[in-house]
């Protein structure tokens, strides 16, 4: 659904009003129930919630949290990864994924991507472990599953542990599993912008270890175990009923909206796919496209200053790899060390892509960039 403002039409991003209105009412009974309840925290919604997404998962639990950076820390915190250990993952990637290892005192340590699917290179991974790693956070970047076979294998050789960041990619698949559960625990944010997204922050971690599952139920308490009873340091870190509530009902559409995502992103490659390097999605997995993310080596700014004339949205995640923040900068990388990231991070940009986008405007955009890449 594209905006009218001042007779001018704009195309965002996302447009979540789109989504709410057919849900409106309700959403708005199943609010007007909790409020009725007074059941605000940890009640019957979030319970049946996290029932419902073991189900989607074929996992065994699920745990609602605050935030999908505090599925990644608890993640951490269950398998205890600690002071001085370190932790592999990718330098292309939101940087909640390396914060949370620094939560824990251990080390981020970046491994470059595959220019083509945009995630942690396996070939790569094996010559950054030395005897202090302890795990891989894997993301599954923009919706689109990671190479968790040859991950798996190296994570079993060398003993590691293995967490699936699956923040934009709920509904994925690899080779017919739900990514998320493959790896010893999968990490999910309900952000708005998600393709599950509440109306607000929220957070799921998955798993198929009952340990894992049965420790972050205790550290997104307190670390409580019985009334006022504390048998370690906690944290705070509840899904709330009205977020559960919301995201249960959204749940039954997920596949819905992923499927309308797909079949818009099959449109732009179709347009697009001889003038840009487009996503790329291997035959043994499905991409939900969280983003639509091309990838132009000498026209980006070009075509950037083309959308946004014609008022259309468009952002560059993610401009700057984490190796190269300076809130990392104590670990010593510099440019040039991850190649294939830096150049990504001055070559990628994105494009609106949600459910409820025309077709139509999906044709003018792809438009607009042709003749963009022409001039």
């Amino acid at each position: 659904m594209s905006k009218i403002t001042n007779n001018i039409k704009t195309i965002p991003m996302l447009d979540l009003k789109a989504q709410h209105e057919p849900l409106n009412e309700e959403i708005k009974t199943a609010v007007r129930d909790i409020l009725d309840s007074s059941r605000f925290i940890l009640g019957p919604n979030v319970s049946s919630f996290e029932q419902e997404v073991a189900a989607y998962h074929s996992v065994t639990g699920a745990v609602g949290l605050g935030s999908g950076t505090d599925a990644l820390y608890l993640s951490l915190r269950a398998l205890d990864i600690k002071e001085g250990d370190e932790v592999i993952t990718t330098p292309f990637t939101f940087f909640a994924t390396a914060e949370a290892i620094t939560y824990v005192g251990a080390t981020p340590v970046f491994v470059d991507i595959d220019r083509q699917t945009l995630n942690i290179d396996p070939s790569k991974i094996e010559e950054k472990i030395t005897p202090k790693t302890r795990a891989i956070i894997v993301v599954h970047l923009f919706g689109q599953p990671a190479d968790m076979d040859e991950i798996m294998a190296i994570a079993g050789k060398h003993g590691l542990k293995v967490v699936e960041d699956s923040a934009q990619a709920f509904g994925a698949k690899y080779k017919g599993r739900a990514v998320g559960s493959i790896g010893d625990a999968g990490c999910f944010s309900f952000y708005p912008s998600k393709n599950l997204g509440a109306y607000g922050d929220g957070g799921m971690l998955i798993t198929n270890n009952p340990e894992i599952s049965g420790k972050v139920k205790l550290l997104r308490n307190h670390g409580t175990t019985g009334p006022y009873q504390h048998s370690f340091i906690g944290y705070n870190s509840r899904l709330d009923e009205i977020q559960a509530a919301i995201l249960r009902i959204k749940l039954r559409h997920l596949d819905t909206y992923n499927r309308k995502r797909r079949d818009i992103a099959a449109l732009y490659t179709s347009i697009l796919g001889n003038a840009v390097q487009c996503p790329t999605e291997k035959q043994d997995r499905t991409h939900v496209y969280h983003q639509y993310t091309f990838m132009t080596s000498n026209k980006r700014a070009e075509v950037e200053k083309a959308l946004r004339s014609n008022h259309i949205s468009a952002v560059v995640y993610y401009p700057i790899p984490l190796h190269m923040q300076i809130a990392f900068k104590y670990l010593g990388y510099k440019a040039g060390d991850l190649p294939v990231s830096e150049a990504a991070a001055g070559e990628v940009l994105s494009i609106p892509i949600y459910p409820e986008l025309d077709p139509e405007d999906a044709r003018m955009i792809a438009g607009v960039i042709l003749t963009a890449l022409k001039n």
